[in-house]
């Protein structure tokens, strides 16, 4: 007989791995209610025309397609099977596809909704997202993302919640030394364009996000290969030897930056989100200009934030986001403009996991297990049971009236703390037995000492 399994890139959670999990998210849906962002939720999935040709070509083919119900060949002709052109088929035996974001999906929603939603809108989203991609570590078909976006607002107060949004969630998680970083798309165009590059925006932008991997013969290397001509890398050495404080970075860019146009809005936005981040204050993080930093320049439009765990963990980042200025554009709703970002929670999991930083009470189950003698024995403990549960404490009945020994075991493998022993002697005096299983030591007390005791 077979063993049953999972598909691969995907994972089954212990109940302490999911007492775990809902500790991030809803100290993290917490602080999105905190700063007045509201809940949605999308299907899990959606029509294919509505994910494909969103996420270029590489993304097209990491989305799991649904087939149709019933007989879904038979709107395939015989030329056309014939032909195997796996993508002209798909077409015809697959109307539905799986999320691979919760962006698409959202933008999607705001298109369709935008009669009754009040503008700006600020969203939360926590939900499971697929990709047909090839499993590795850290890497999985099926994960949680935990978004926040504000729509229909160009203010630079958003970036600025946001970043004390994400120190909020790290100090309510006990994460200190968080690093958020922050860029801008416009000082990367700016810079591009300054050193004759602006026809190769993304290949200038990409090689100088890998600068902390390949270091910087590595990026220059790859941008010769890009054709990128060594005036330009000339000009580009400054950016190689920015350090010091967020001030002095700024001045380093506007100097580098004044005859662009482009990349002066840039440092003049990142100047605002910087200071006001400076006056405002933050608790467990620190805010730091980054001029390498580049995630997703195709879909930024100008401020770029990535989050990095704290030095003493290795581990790549844990959050990001950004502006963007044309999310709904896709859908034919233009000029809405958007900031958003997202925490990634199997990063954050193994962060606070590796720093011991759970409490140890996040997967306490029962306070109590009271043994089960018999019939008449049983009845007494559910109803000392159910007033305990209506005092909001966690207890709970062994079913059957097996030997002691097997009813200990159980509490023991369950870690439960204590248990409770209600035979005919402690019926009689309308009292009950605790025993505590880590001492072994045993206290006989009424019901008003019990609960007492289990609330402590």
């Amino acid at each position: 007989m077979l063993k049953p399994s999972i598909p691969k890139g995907t994972r089954d959670f212990t109940p302490e791995e999911v007492s775990k999990r809902n500790y991030i998210t809803n100290t993290i849906k917490e602080i999105f209610s905190l700063y007045g962002f509201q809940p949605i939720e999308t299907p899990s999935f959606e029509n294919s025309d509505t994910l494909m040709g969103k996420y270029g070509e590489e993304g097209d083919r990491l989305i799991f397609k649904i087939l149709n119900s019933g007989d879904y060949l038979s709107k395939v002709d015989d030329a056309l099977y014939s032909e195997k052109n796996s993508i002209k088929m798909t077409a015809k035996i697959s109307e539905k596809a799986l999320r691979y974001d919760l962006t698409v999906p959202f933008a999607r929603y705001v298109v369709q909704h935008q009669n009754e939603i009040t503008f700006p809108f600020k969203r939360y989203q926590i939900q499971p997202v697929w990709r047909a991609d090839r499993p590795q570590k850290g890497r999985f078909r099926e994960f949680y993302q935990c978004d926040a976006d504000v729509v229909g607002s160009k203010s630079l107060w958003q970036e600025v919640e946001f970043v004390q949004l994400y120190d909020a969630v790290y100090t309510k998680l006990g994460l200190k030394g968080v690093n958020i970083k922050i860029n801008n798309r416009k000082v990367l165009s700016g810079i591009a364009e300054t050193i004759g590059a602006e026809d190769k925006l993304i290949d200038f932008t990409v090689a100088l996000d890998k600068l902390d991997k390949i270091g910087e013969e590595g990026v220059k290397k790859e941008m010769r290969e890009k054709g990128i001509s060594e005036e330009a890398l000339n000009k580009l050495q400054p950016l190689f030897s920015f350090s010091g404080n967020n001030d002095e970075n700024l001045t380093s860019l506007s100097v580098m930056l004044s005859e662009s146009e482009t990349g002066m809005q840039g440092v003049e936005e990142l100047q605002f989100i910087t200071r006001n981040i400076e006056t405002l204050g933050l608790k467990s993080a620190s805010l730091q200009i980054d001029v390498t930093l580049a995630r997703g320049l195709n879909y930024y439009t100008g401020a770029i934030l990535e989050v990095a765990a704290p030095k003493e963990v290795k581990m790549g980042s844990i959050g990001g986001g950004g502006r963007y200025d044309d999310l709904t554009g896709i859908f034919g709703l233009k000029d809405m403009s958007g900031m958003g970002i997202s925490f990634g929670l199997d990063r954050t999991y193994l962060v606070l996991e590796e720093l011991n930083l759970f409490p140890e009470t996040i997967s306490e189950n029962s306070r109590a297990l009271f043994l089960n003698f018999g019939e008449k024995e049983a009845l007494y403990a559910m109803k000392t049971i159910s007033k305990l549960r209506s005092a909001n404490l966690k207890a709970e009945l062994y079913p059957d009236s097996a030997k002691m020994g097997k009813q200990m075991g159980y509490a023991d493998k369950r870690n439960i703390p204590f248990t409770i022993l209600a035979g005919e002697k402690e019926m009689e005096a309308e009292a009950f037995t605790l025993k505590n299983m880590k001492t072994g030591e045993q206290t006989m007390m009424n019901y008003s000492e019990l609960e007492s005791f289990l609330a402590e």
